[in-house]
């Protein structure tokens, strides 16, 4: 039953403090807005916190601070729960010697959090980088991004011609339009970096991680069009070549406006995220519909 364990309550003054610094967070947490949290949001916040957690601990531990028995964690049993587990974290306890040090540390550790992410940025320094400067660090990472970058462009430019003769002879072989071909296995090999980190990050089950996994995504894909529409259009004029692309370009774009409107959500769940994954196979099936209606 709820209560069966009695934690150390804040005072009010770090109960006050509390509400000031977490209510926006518990709004946020309240996905279905109905005031409290269910077992699910209440999930949610442990493994934001950087809390590992199993679905049993998870039972347990919501139980225990599901005081009234309701079923949901109210906002004061929220407040409640976030002291204990802060105080746990920052190794103090309830003997803390006067309200105002309970209020320090604890403002401490919420700043702490605050700015995990810098920290988890100096952790993915190269380990061969961590014993300069920080400046040095800096200079040295610049160094290399331009070597990488150059080397890069290298392989591009003595692979990219090998891999339209690739392509071409796989659509000739198999008797499809080149464009399909194209269209499915090239995006997979220019993304497949995007989509590897991306997965790394997301599978860490936070809000900021899987916020930076969407956003690299969400940020190739605007790139990768972009870019690539640019440099195709301007080969085009420039050397006068005849337009055949209209079905392509009208699926690029229509899809990156119905992307546009899905990025500005400020929640996705897993639905969108399949929906978001057929635009690939719908896309494809729109140009195909699009040049048997006679568009060029």
């Amino acid at each position: 039953n709820g209560g069966d364990i009695t934690h150390p309550q804040p005072s009010e003054e770090i109960s006050e403090l509390l509400k000031g610094i977490l209510g926006e967070a518990f709004r946020a947490y309240d996905i279905d807005s109905d005031g409290n949290l269910n077992k699910k949001e209440f999930k949610i916040f442990l493994s934001d916190f950087h809390e590992s957690i199993s679905s049993r601990a998870v039972d347990e531990v919501f139980a225990d601070f599901d005081s009234d028995g309701s079923g949901t964690i109210e906002y004061d049993e929220f407040i409640a729960a976030c002291y204990v587990l802060i105080t746990k974290a920052s190794g103090t306890d309830d003997g803390l010697r006067t309200s105002r040090r309970a209020t320090v540390i604890v403002g401490e550790k919420i700043l702490q959090d605050d700015d995990g992410g810098e920290e988890e940025e100096e952790e993915e320094v190269p380990e061969d980088l961590t014993a300069l400067s920080p400046e040095d660090q800096q200079r040295a990472i610049i160094r290399r991004a331009f070597s990488m970058l150059i080397i890069g462009t290298g392989i591009v430019l003595i692979f990219s011609d090998p891999m339209v003769e690739v392509l071409s002879e796989i659509a000739a072989r198999a008797n499809i339009p080149p464009f399909y071909v194209s269209f499915i296995l090239a995006p997979v090999a220019a993304n497949a970096s995007e989509v590897i980190a991306s997965q790394y990050y997301a599978s860490k089950k936070t809000r900021r991680t899987i916020t930076v996994a969407l956003t690299a995504l969400e940020g190739a894909a605007s790139m990768n069009n972009t870019f690539c529409l640019s440099i195709f259009m301007g080969l085009i004029y420039f050397r006068g070549l005849a337009w055949q692309f209209s079905a392509e370009t009208l699926a690029i774009v229509l899809v990156q406006l119905v992307m546009y409107i899905y990025a500005q959500r400020s929640k996705m769940s897993t639905a969108t995220g399949f929906l978001v994954l057929s635009f690939f196979p719908l896309s494809v099936m729109f140009v195909a519909i699009l040049e048997y209606c006679g568009l060029d």
